[in-house]
């Protein structure tokens, strides 16, 4: 049993993401170590978890005061509504600071259980096992938590880090291809924004992620995190160097919110459509060639993932997404904050590509041309 370590350092706090296959039996000695006081754990299970998971989790961990959970993961679900419902549970139960909540679901559940711990009594201890490769990759790194609001995405949240991310990919078994193309999106926007190298060898081995071949698979995820926290370590509260990994995003939450949260389309599709909406807008900017779509789209056409992409190939579709991209977190006045592509592993910085609603209405016009 191979376990691959990253450790997260910022001036406030030290934690590990430890990443490998049938590892989360040695949750019970990392809690002993870094959450020696704990008495109660609140153990918050995606409801969509494997009964075998549940039982095995619970069992380890039984010599604690378990309180256990589930949670039905939607984006609906993650809202304050959801928020004091566990809160009402911890304080119920009596819980304390020394005490801990471990979140085992995918990001929707990670990002809602993260928030709460991070609100009770102004933080309780917080452990997070990811268990889609969305929130191993992307929504259990970085310390980013929060719920939605009925004007956009994560709307509501805090920065606040965990004492320990757990990512065992035993957990991806029980995945659907359509999960997996999800947390493949954020991997392939790490290698865009910041390794051509890692992109290269998406290229070539993108189908061994989606067929699982273990090797390959940690690889990539481990790969995925250090880009990540290459971003979150210059800027732990996204202030402005952080804000690069949200390439893509200003389309795609765009694209979640107008489809309210539907089930036809994942956070991950959302994200490999607005890549190539960034890219193409990119071009339209100057900010990129043509051949950067192209490569891009290489990987795209080789995976089967233009799907993703279909529905706003054509300018009115896009236009109707406008209304969505005001409420964007990056935006900081009443121009829209995009991250544009330079090359493959280059972005441009925050900041730098803000655009009027009428002046993007005018550019949207050309996107047919790339």
């Amino acid at each position: 049993m191979k376990i691959h370590q990253i450790k997260f350092k910022n001036q406030n706090q030290t934690y590990s993401i430890l990443i490998g296959n049938n590892i989360f039996k040695i949750l019970p000695a990392k809690i002993k170590s870094i959450c020696p006081k704990t008495k109660k754990i609140a153990l918050i299970f995606d409801k969509n978890l494997p009964a075998k998971y549940k039982k095995s989790l619970s069992n380890n961990l039984k010599k604690y005061d378990l309180t256990i959970l589930n949670l039905n993961p939607n984006e609906k679900m993650k809202s304050l509504k959801s928020v004091n419902y566990f809160l009402d549970k911890l304080f119920s139960k009596n819980f304390n600071r020394s005490d801990l909540v471990i979140g085992v679901g995918g990001g929707i559940l990670g990002d809602l259980t993260g928030f709460v711990a991070s609100i009770f009594k102004r933080g309780i201890n917080f452990i997070s096992l990811p268990t889609t490769l969305l929130s191993q990759v992307d929504a259990a790194i970085g310390g980013k938590t929060g719920v939605n609001s009925a004007y956009g995405k994560n709307l509501i949240g805090s920065f606040s880090q965990p004492k320990l991310v757990l990512s065992d990919t035993c957990f991806l078994k029980s995945l659907k291809k359509k999960e997996m193309v999800c947390g493949y999106a954020e991997i392939l926007k790490h290698a865009v924004i910041k390794d051509k190298i890692f992109f290269n060898w998406l290229y070539k081995n993108t189908k061994y992620i989606f067929s699982q071949d273990s090797k390959k698979l940690i690889y990539a995820i481990k790969k995925s995190c250090k880009i990540k926290l290459l971003f979150v370590n210059k800027d732990t509260n996204e202030k402005n160097y952080r804000m690069i990994l949200n390439f893509g995003h200003t389309f795609a939450h765009a694209i979640e919110v107008k489809n309210k949260y539907s089930k036809k389309i994942t956070h991950g599709e959302a994200v490999l459509a607005g890549m190539i909406l960034a890219t193409k807008l990119s071009i339209i900017k100057k900010a990129c060639d043509q051949k950067t779509l192209n490569d891009l789209l290489k990987i795209y056409k080789m995976n089967k993932l233009n799907y993703t992409f279909e529905n706003y190939s054509s300018p009115k579709e896009i236009i109707k997404l406008i209304p969505y991209l005001k409420n964007d977190k990056k935006n900081i006045d009443e121009k829209i904050n995009f991250i544009l592509l330079n090359k493959i592993g280059k972005t441009s910085l925050p900041n730098k590509n803000k655009i009027s609603i009428k002046k993007l209405k005018k550019l949207i016009k050309f996107f047919t041309r790339c």
